[in-house]
């Protein structure tokens, strides 16, 4: 038997759940985003294939995504119930004979499994997926997790597609390199201004080029996921978070010092009830900050002791808004709490 990797995506996740729970809008537009009023600062967490259909994508302001499909029906985002859902799915995946199942996140995850059927695999957890739970999904199936990844998307909507090493480039060659696994707009820009553009040029890229560009690990990276290279295997080995954090967009802008201030500590609050969880102190803080309309800042500060004090936390987030020296009111903030790394390491 031959080793094979499935990438598991549930389609339109969030918006498939909400038409279980509401019949009445199967075959309509709908838009899971914030509290689920467009006229409020949110963005949308998933559109239905007749949203998208109008130009309405994932982190889109609802307020555009209104503009661009006024008849959809939009509905706030509803945790706890998507991760009921979610942990249907992978337990019908762990029972997948001889699987080794790691999650990736609520709508998807690696399968890895050793068989001389892969399509037969793939298409049995459709339907096992679609009878327990009454969602779709799709499949890729790939030698490694990297071409099973971007299989997926060739499957989409409920479908199974399989990359090779064998069809890899014959594929994906002349596609865009954004539309290889882990490049965004900003690496492909990087690499067009060394006339790399497509899944083929990154392929046959310079790798001592790459790596001056992007640094000795993610150039060798950015390489690999030109030919489709990655794990060959699949690793279920719970993952252990390095930081916890929350950011909140607000309706109003605030302008006051002591908003910000009042803000800025309840966010840290947040943070440390989560860290507390994890048993392990934070020692970096990162702040996230929007200016309105919508400029978007980052600082981070290591703390001269680990600590588990909001006060603290929300301190040194406020120092690195002050260091900024930027007066505009602000539109979010976010405090992440990275945490000092546990016994033994990651």
């Amino acid at each position: 038997m031959t080793a094979w990797v499935l990438h598991v995506d549930l389609d339109q996740f969030l918006a498939a759940v909400e038409v279980l729970r509401r019949p009445e809008l199967a075959g309509r537009p709908v838009v899971v985003g914030g509290r689920g009023d467009p006229t409020e600062r949110g963005v949308v967490s998933t559109a239905s294939y007749e949203a998208r259909s109008c130009g309405v994508y994932s982190g889109m302001p609802l307020r555009i995504a209104a503009r661009r499909c006024p008849d959809a029906v939009f509905l706030p985002v509803d945790r706890p119930v998507y991760d009921a859902a979610s942990a249907e799915v992978m337990a019908t995946l762990r029972e997948v004979p001889g699987a080794t199942v790691a999650v990736l996140g609520w709508d998807e995850a690696f399968v890895g499994l050793d068989t001389d059927d892969p399509q037969g695999v793939a298409d049995g957890i459709r339907a096992a997926v679609l009878d327990r739970t009454g969602l779709h999904c799709s499949v890729g199936i790939g030698d490694t997790t990297v071409r099973a990844k971007n299989a997926t998307d060739l499957g989409k909507p409920q479908g199974t597609f399989m990359l090779t090493g064998g069809n890899w480039m014959a594929v994906m060659g002349d596609r865009p390199v954004t539309e290889a696994w882990g490049i965004g707009r900003r690496v492909a820009a990087r690499l067009a201004s060394h006339g790399i553009r497509t899944v083929a040029d990154l392929a046959r890229a310079d790798v001592a080029t790459l790596q001056e560009e992007f640094g000795p690990r993610m150039g060798l990276h950015y390489a690999a996921l030109g030919r489709g290279a990655g794990d060959s295997t699949v690793d279920d080995t719970p993952w252990v978070p390095r930081a916890h954090g929350r950011e909140t967009t607000y309706q109003q802008d605030l302008v006051d010092r002591t908003e910000v201030e009042t803000a800025l500590l309840a966010l840290a609050e947040q943070v440390v009830a989560d860290l507390e969880r994890e048993g392990r102190p934070c020692q970096r803080v990162h702040l996230k900050v929007r200016f309105a309309p919508f400029f978007t800042v980052q600082r981070s500060r290591k703390l001269p002791e680990p600590t588990l004090d909001p006060g603290v936390v929300a301190a040194t987030a406020g120092a690195l808004l002050d260091g900024l020296e930027d007066l505009r009111p602000v539109r979010l903030l976010g405090i992440r709490g990275e945490m000092v790394p546990p016994e033994g390491g990651y």
